[in-house]
């Protein structure tokens, strides 16, 4: 499903515009420093899906229905759009249950861009947390890594 979404030319790719683009990584960003409902572990927005991998603090339902909820309406309002639906209904997530996997699933969010084709590298890639500027936050979280819930409960991640 991933690589035909990686590939698709048609449809509705309103993620690919900068400003709705900034919308959803901001909002994924409030999500953990403000409302603390997860730990970021990676995130990719990608023209036309977003791939989030989170330590949730919230039941996933609750989750979603912020995050989605919030974005379609900003992301709708900039693209003069009412009474139309901006997301698709359904949600794909998945518990990590091992480092490997979350690992593994860390380096498959980040190198998304790469494989469709948008970016180079990972970190050239703007709307990603392999950015330089997420490289910086990862690195803060890093140094007081005792404290961060996304290294003490790395198993029990869910990607979303």
């Amino acid at each position: 499903m991933d690589r035909f979404l990686d590939t698709a030319r048609t449809g509705p790719r309103w993620l690919q515009m900068p400003a709705i683009a900034s919308l959803v990584v901001d909002a994924i960003t409030f999500g953990q420093v403000e409302l603390k409902h997860y730990e970021i572990g990676a995130f990719v927005v990608m023209p036309n899906h977003v791939h989030l991998l989170v330590v949730p603090h919230v039941p996933i339902p609750q989750l979603t229905r912020r995050l989605k909820g919030y974005t379609a309406r900003e992301a709708n309002r900039i693209l003069s759009r009412t009474g139309e639906a901006f997301w698709q209904p359904e949600s794909y997530d998945h518990w990590v249950r091992s480092n490997q996997q979350w690992e593994r699933i860390v380096s498959y969010i980040e190198n998304n861009p790469v494989a469709a084709g948008l970016a180079a590298r990972p970190e050239d890639y703007s709307w990603s947390s392999a950015s330089s500027a997420a490289a910086v936050r990862r690195q803060d979280c890093r140094r007081c890594a005792q404290d961060c819930a996304l290294h003490t409960h790395r198993g029990s991640g869910l990607e979303m």
